[in-house]
């Protein structure tokens, strides 16, 4: 409280997207072009971590 909070989002995804875009590989519009598994990984280590936090348990992951 009274400070700026960690982000636990898809931003790893929104970044690599943006510069996609800008880099003109990328025009926006659907589909998008496939991810690269660091940006899957990314994103999928910041949405297990909320897990963890909000509920003291691991998910399991198949």
């Amino acid at each position: 409280p009274g400070q700026p909070q960690p982000s636990f989002d898809k931003q790893p995804l929104r970044d690599y997207l943006d510069a996609e875009r800008r880099a003109g590989r990328w025009n926006g519009e659907a589909p998008p072009p496939p991810l690269p598994a660091r940006v899957v990984e990314a994103t999928s280590r910041r949405y297990l971590d909320a897990y963890r936090r909000l509920t003291g348990q691991e998910l399991a992951m198949s």
